[in-house]
């Protein structure tokens, strides 16, 4: 369109920034090692942003890395979803087409929502987590793009960015882990107040210790110097540096817009105001060029050259005479593609808009939003909707605003930029009161909103304010903004009070027992209750199927019962009646759950497959995805554990392809259960940190937490898994644990407790999980906290701590499970473990008792819970002077386990045992048993005689002052003693010692060495 166009207020020389510069190349360079950079360039407008970002993409590509650049559009108050992305990732696909689409490939249609190009944009799905997927589809495509070249990607002007793009970048700069990729953000600091929503990110940014932060400082008068004798080609005089140097307090552009002033004749530029500065050369333009800048300044960040032609009226020698003028003048610049024309400056384009009157904004407004719909190729067809609508819109024309906006939303909902549709939804609802009724009435639900389900109406009835509130309630949802989302439900709830629309009122309900569980306000019953009183005795509907479905798994996981499956039966029933499959099939999966929870295990397991099947067949990833949810978790608690293994792995697969990542991280969370009970302990380590890593929600990411402290504990990692706790019980919150997760916290509480040697917390914990109760398929967490809180009081026997209280702790346990099920028999041999525990707490324990464990574990394939039920009998057979070489065989195969589990605690029980039997633990070690010298315990830990008396008094509960006086030596000694004693035991506290002293029998007689024959050993 244009040639060059000389332009003399731009420096040719580089002032001033090159440790910066240093900053941003030694970046270029690390990530040349496959090590991704996240840069962040900052200062006020003017500043020099732009220019050092132009100096680094010179050096990148001289360099030989691909360089794109996209900046965020100032398009309204919404923005344009993913403009700075859309806009480089398009550049890349010029750049590269082949490697991108290589990169792409497998997701091109999900990856359409950011780069159309690659294919028409799908219509679903829609949920919590297609956000999350879709960022995450975007991440690795730019990490496999840039795997074996470098890529460098600017996003410049982030102080604009839409809500969608700035999640975007937050998630490219937390997780990039490879290539060999550049992302580099820019942003005008000055604009950046308190309440700008930028700020947010820079605060968390900051927090990031991979993102590096450049803010850039005002010239000096120096460099002021410098950037004159560039623009001049010669040396300024110096009352003239000092004269711009005041004036422009060093800004950059401002010394640029006033040597061009100046150059130009015209001083009226030296003035104080900026806005003068600024606007100064615009009005020596001619008539015509000063139009067209007023036209391109109120067009937004950039104008195409045809829109632009259509907007002016121009004959185009008259548009391009006028274009070479502002080019000319330094004001304008051609788009780097060539089809368009932006400001060279930002700060120009805001002076110049904000001289608009009020009238002429809107009329030049009118005039885009008409060539637009007059021509629809005037532009990109992404872009169209979005822009058309903000033009209507400034073009303060309601009945045309309205739906132009409607329009722009259903767009940014196909993007999965759920921000930017609500913030549409919600200057739709503003404009509705100024709409005409009759443009109104002419607006149908079918072509603008999707989330209220089809109630068998007219498909003429019109669009009603309430749809809008509908559609703006999930939205804000599905982007995370729950509490706005509850809000909207409150303003429906008070639309709806006069009762014309029970139907609309329960989806609602619904909808906020949704959101209330989720911001932790409540389990969410009271919601669902209110939504099931609504739909009583109307007919079957979508929504009346999807509140019982909602009600029956809220039963399900909150207070089990056969009342459940009724409701869930109900609803699978009213979804057949209106031909709603997905809601079906989302029933029939809580039914699955419910039947096998209530004993009918192969039925309800079948019923889990066909499910997830036929939610394969129709393409229901995500009902796919919490059938094997629930299938996985149903046979792990059935103890079939290998099978929900292999379940799990197929499952998992099959939803990281589809980037569900919540519902992958339930499906590894369930994974790392069942490899912890087949005591694959390494893998299930790796299964629980990528379901943390993936988790988006609480939920998930609670679980993998608690299934990282069982593993800690196991291991005898105390801090470890008291760390794992809290997070676990942070990510779960106080209002709406569940069942399946709370009772597992109080195992691991009871289980550290026990470990710390802390009996009083350990029985308060105890005490807590049997209060709080064990419902209909709660079975499979209460046996192991009743085992954990049985084994303890047995280890503790005859420590005067644990005296007071014992009998009715143990009373406790007994009454607990008296009434807790055993369906299967991994439950069983629980039973059975718990039974001999109690016992030997009341040391009434017997070979047979132990025989009796062992023999109903051993066939479970639960390698950690044989390997200590065989110390047991290993220990009982000893002490009863039964036969010492089955007894060898139990505990090498024990102690082989607890190695190769690297649990400490079982291995170091297991050692001491074999020491004092003076029975060798490897069958290469050939030295006769008995005749072994024997090793005392206490001497093995390191300590001296005197910290030997001072431990067996600790032991005994005895304090410092009492030591002291028991010694004859002084408190202080004794306390230093005492500390001296926690560290060689690596124990954290007095009862933690005691627990460990008393556990291995420090001070007990030494076990019995003598064969008898009247208590043979069974089984082994």
């Amino acid at each position: 369109m244009l040639g060059d166009v000389e332009t003399r207020s731009v420096s040719p020389v580089f002032v001033g920034r090159a440790d910066e510069l240093a900053v941003l190349t030694d970046a270029l360079t690390r990530a040349d090692g496959q090590e991704p950079q996240a840069m962040l360039i900052g200062g006020e407008a003017g500043v020099g942003k732009t220019r050092l970002t132009e100096e680094f993409l010179c050096e990148a590509a001289r360099r030989g890395a691909v360089v794109a650049v996209g900046g965020c559009v100032e398009i309204g108050a919404e923005g344009l979803p993913f403009a700075p992305f859309s806009t480089a990732l398009r550049s890349l696909h010029r750049a590269l087409p082949e490697e991108l689409a290589a990169a792409a490939a497998g997701q091109e249609d999900e990856l359409a929502r950011i780069l159309p190009e690659l294919g028409d944009t799908p219509r679903g799905p829609h949920d919590e987590e297609s956000t999350a997927r879709l960022f995450e589809l975007t991440a690795r495509m730019l990490e496999r793009l840039a795997a074996d070249r470098t890529v460098v990607l600017v996003l410049e002007d982030l102080h604009w960015a839409d809500t969608s793009t700035r999640h975007l970048l937050s998630y490219l700069f937390r997780t990039l882990a490879g290539g060999r990729l550049v992302v580099v953000a820019t942003y005008r600091a000055d604009d950046v107040h308190r309440r700008h929503p930028l700020r947010p990110l820079l605060a968390e940014l900051d927090r990031l210790r991979t993102v590096h932060r450049i803010e850039l400082p005002r010239f000096n008068r120096a460099e002021v110097r410098r950037q004159l004798a560039g623009i001049l080609a010669s040396q300024p005089e110096e009352e003239f540096v000092d004269s711009v140097f005041e004036r422009s307090d060093g800004n950059a552009f401002f010394v640029e817009e006033l040597v061009a002033s100046h150059e130009s004749g015209c001083r009226a530029g030296l003035t104080e105001s900026l806005r003068d500065l600024l606007l100064v050369r615009v009005e020596v333009l001619p008539d015509e060029a000063q139009r067209v800048v007023r036209i391109v300044a109120e067009g937004g960040s950039t104008v195409e050259y045809p829109l632009l032609r259509a907007v002016a009226g121009l004959g185009e020698d008259a548009l391009i005479d006028a274009l070479r003028a502002a080019v000319g003048a330094n004001i304008l610049l051609a788009t780097p593609d060539g089809d368009g024309y932006r400001f060279r400056h930002s700060l120009v384009r805001e002076a110049v808009s904000d001289d608009l009157l009020p009238g002429e904004r809107a009329r030049v407004n009118r005039r885009y939003a008409e060539a637009m719909e007059a021509d629809d190729s005037l532009i990109r067809a992404e872009e169209r909707v979005i822009r058309l609508a903000s033009y209507w819109y400034h073009a303060n024309d309601p009945s045309q605003a309205l739906p132009a906006v409607l329009a722009a939303s259903v767009a940014a909902r196909r993007r999965h930029a759920y921000s930017e549709q609500l913030r549409l939804l919600e200057r739709a609802m503003d404009l509705w009161d100024s709409v005409p009724e009759q443009i109104r009435e002419a607006l149908r639900p079918a072509d603008y909103t999707d989330v209220y389900p089809p109630c068998g109406c007219d498909p003429a009835t019109p669009l009603q304010r309430l749809d809008l509130l509908a559609e703006a309630t999930v939205a804000a949802r599905y982007g995370g903004e729950r509490e706005r989302a509850l809000k909207f439900c409150k303003t429906a709830a008070r639309m709806l009070e006069d009762g014309h629309d029970p139907l609309r009122a329960a989806w609602f309900w619904t909808e906020r027992s949704r959101l209330v569980a989720s911001l932790g306000r409540g389990d969410g019953w009271d919601e669902i209750a209110k939504a099931q009183e609504l739909v009583q005795g109307l007919p079957p509907s979508q929504v009346h199927a999807e509140v019982l479905v909602r009600a029956a798994g809220w039963g399900m996981l909150h207070d089990p019962g056969p009342g459940n499956i009724v409701a869930a039966e109900r609803a699978v029933e009213y979804a057949r009646m209106v031909g709603a499959e997905d809601i079906e099939l989302n029933a029939r999966i809580t039914v699955g759950s419910l039947l096998t929870d209530s004993g009918t295990r192969e039925r309800g397991l079948a019923e889990l497959r066909a499910v997830s099947e036929r939610a394969m067949e129709l393409g229901l990833v995500v009902l796919a995805g919490r059938a094997h949810i629930n299938l996985t978790s149903q046979l792990e608690g059935l103890g079939r554990s290998g099978e929900s293994v292999e379940l799990a792995r197929h499952g998992a697969e099959l939803v990281r392809k589809a980037r569900l990542l919540d519902t992958e991280a339930w499906i590894r969370g369930n994974m790392a259960e069942s490899l912890y009970s087949l005591g694959r302990w390494d893998e299930a380590a790796e299964a629980a940190q990528r379901a943390l890593l993936v988790g988006q929600s609480a939920g998930p990411r609670g679980t993998a937490a608690a299934r990282l402290a069982y593993l800690a504990l196991g291991r005898g990692e105390l801090t470890e898994a008291a760390q794992q706790l809290a997070a676990a019980h942070t990510h779960f919150g106080n209002h709406d644990i569940q069942p399946q997760h709370r009772i597992p916290l109080y195992h691991l509480a009871v289980g550290i407790a026990a470990e710390e040697g802390r009996i009083a917390d350990l029985r308060a914990e105890t005490a807590a999980a049997v209060a709080y109760g064990f419902a209909l398929g709660q079975h499979r967490y209460a046996w192991p906290v009743l085992l954990a809180s049985a084994t303890a009081e047995a280890d503790a026997r005859g420590l005067p701590a644990a005296e007071a209280g014992r009998e009715a702790a143990l009373d406790v346990l007994r009454e607990a499970a008296r009434h807790l099920s055993t369906p299967t028999p991994v439950w069983c041999a629980h039973a059975e473990y718990v039974r001999a525990e109690l016992l030997r707490a009341e040391g009434r324990d017997t070979v047979a008792d132990w025989t009796a464990v062992e023999e109903a574990v051993r066939p479970l394939d639960r390698p950690y819970l044989l390997a200590s039920a065989r110390h047991r009998l290993a220990e009982a057979v000893l002490s009863a002077g039964g036969d010492r070489e089955p007894v060898t065989t139990l505990l090498r195969e024990a102690y082989a386990t607890a190695d190769r589990l690297g649990t400490r605690r079982l291995r170091e029980d297991l050692a001491l045992l074999a020491q004092r039997a003076r029975i060798p633990l490897t069958a290469a070690d050939t030295r006769p048993a008995v005749p072994a010298p024997r090793t005392d315990p206490v001497e093995a830990l390191g300590l001296t005689s005197r910290e030997r008396d001072v431990l067996r008094l600790v032991a005994a509960g005895s304090t410092n002052r009492k030591i002291a006086e028991e010694l004859f030596i002084s408190p202080k000694t004794a306390s230093v003693h005492v500390s001296n004693i926690l560290a060689k035991l690596g124990v954290a506290g007095r009862g933690e010692a005691a627990a460990l002293a008393h556990r291995l029998r420090l001070f007990a007689p030494p076990v019995p060495v003598s064969p008898r024959t009247e208590a043979p050993l069974r089984g082994v």
